[in-house]
Formats: C-alpha cells, structure tokens, sequence
C-alpha cells in the first residue's frame, strides 16, 4: 500500500506538470475591443468559438463564418449565456471547400462593413482520406489553405482601411512533418500521400501565406497591416472526428492534461489584440511567444510560387 502511495504522488505530480507543458501561455492583456470589427472562420465550435466569444466579451463586433446556420445558432446561443452580446454576433454563411460560398460570404461582408479590424482565419479541417472539392481541388488543401487565402484576399481592401487591422492563421506545429510544396500535384491523388501528410501541408502553407502577403504588403508601402501564424498547442476539439478510430480514445483519454478550446484561443487573441505585438507581421507564434518555423516555411522562392 506504501508503494501504491508513492507512486499515486508520483503519477500525480507528473500528470500536473504535463497537464503545464500542455496548457502554454496565457493571454492575460485587459486590451479592449470595442468598436473592432473582427471576422472569424470556423466559430461555431472549438478554438474558433472560443475565441468569437472572448473578443465579444471584450467589445468587438464579431462576424461569424460558418458552414451551417444550426450549429451557428447554437454557439449563438452559448456564447450569450455567457454573457455575450447576441447583437454583436454576426452570421455569415463560409464554406471555405467552396469558392463560390467564399466570394458570396466576403460580399455580403463588405456590403455590411466599411473596414474590418481582425480577421482570423481558424477553421480547418482533418480527413479520413483523399477526396476532391466542387471546384476540382484536394478537400483539406482547399479548405485549410486555398478557401482561406480566397478569403484573405477578398477582405484584405477592408482590412487595409483599418487603422492598424490584423491578420491571423491558425496554423500548426504539424508544419514541421510537412515534405516541400509540389504545386503541380497537390491536388491529385498521388500528390495527397495520408491525411496527416495533407493536414501538415495545408498548415506549412498557413505560415508561408502569412509571410509573403507581409512581404508584399510592405513592398507596397503598406506598413500598418499585420499578418501573423501560429500553433494552439494539442486541443480536444471536435478536428478528431475525422481521424481514425485510435486517435479519438487517446485525444477522450488525454482530456486531462490537452489544452481546452479556450487554453488553445489565447494565442490567437494575442496576435489579434495583444499591443506586443502590434508592429510584428510574418511571425510564427506559440503560447503566446515567438517561435521560429520549420525551415520550409521560410524559403522566399516557395513562398512566392505558393
């Protein structure tokens, strides 16, 4: 019983330094949002919820992009409860696998607003397996980098008429196990290799796309819009429905010391409200901290083919 002891205190201490490592920094800022006008895709669940939530609370009007208007309503619905402003929460149909629905979506934006202060590109996706969207591109391509780059240019003329509007790509750490870009067959079935080969391609390109619109942005003399990547850290969110059967025991067994949704938005409030770094653009980010990308994601020539 003495042994069992020891080690229950033992396991125990190491769940609590784990369940740290896990749960990275915090943003802690009391940095207001009133009058902002954010845009978030994928905020009806998970991360993207969170972090719709978290800039209403804070003052901002928040558009919601979202594939379907019942779980939309839903996370309407929660967020008021906890005591969010309904008024400000914002429905706008985004299915990013569509490019019509994103040339639709960023229509109806910009007959809605004159500016746009934060957008965050969140939402995206993990599939089970090769599959090819309406528009003839490889579903998690298209939906994690080519619907969201569409999008991006789309606002960016709103996001410029912001005094200082900022970017955000909700990216991965996965990044690092992506191979080189093989634009010529990304979209075929050869090119696809495994879901996870897909996912860390389609999220390498997230923190590419951020660094070479700065550049451009600041080729062009445009020198107050920042566009920023980051990794949340391993969440439980509902990404895990599509992979396989292993992968969702561990992500339910892991509960315990994997971030929450909300420990994984505070990233992605940072980069959008933190004054750190308001001058900062092309960054990849990590718990609230600067981290430095896979070197794939820094070649300037892949960049700018990508």
């Amino acid at each position: 019983s003495y042994t069992i002891a020891i080690l229950v205190v033992l396991g125990t201490i190491g769940l609590y330094f784990l369940r740290r490592y896990f749960k990275g920094g915090q943003f802690r800022e009391s940095v207001s949002a009133i009058g902002k006008v954010a845009v978030v895709t994928g905020a009806n669940t998970g991360i993207g919820l969170e972090t719709a939530k978290e800039l209403n609370l804070r003052g901002a009007k928040v558009y919601m992009l979202c594939r379907t208007e019942e779980r939309a309503r839903d996370a309407q619905e929660k967020m008021e409860k906890s005591g969010c402003d309904s008024t400000r929460l914002i429905y706008i149909h985004c299915d990013l696998s569509n490019m019509e629905s994103v040339r639709e979506c960023a229509a109806e934006i910009a007959k809605l607003e004159s500016r746009i202060d934060i957008l965050v590109n969140n939402a995206g996706v993990w599939l089970g397996g090769y599959e090819k969207t309406e528009d003839g591109h490889e579903m998690t391509w298209q939906s994690n980098h080519l619907g969201p780059f569409l999008l991006t240019e789309l606002l960016l003329p709103l996001v410029e008429k912001s005094g200082k509007g900022r970017i955000v790509n909700v990216a991965s750490l996965a990044h690092t196990s992506s191979p080189p870009l093989n634009l010529s067959t990304i979209d075929s079935e050869e090119g696809f290799g495994s879901a996870s080969k897909a996912y860390a391609k389609s999220k390498l390109a997230n923190i590419m796309h951020a660094r070479e619109l700065t550049r451009r942005l600041r080729a062009r003399g445009n020198n107050t819009v920042t566009v920023n990547s980051l990794h949340p850290g391993v969440i439980t969110t509902e990404i895990a429905r599509n992979m396989g059967v292993g992968m969702q025991i561990f992500m339910k067994l892991s509960k315990f010391w994997l971030k929450t949704a909300k420990d994984g938005a505070q990233t992605t409030l940072y980069l959008a409200l933190s004054k750190e770094v308001e001058n900062v653009s092309g960054g990849y980010f990590m718990d609230c901290y600067r981290y430095v990308e896979a070197p794939l994601a820094k070649d300037e020539l892949a960049c700018k083919q990508l």
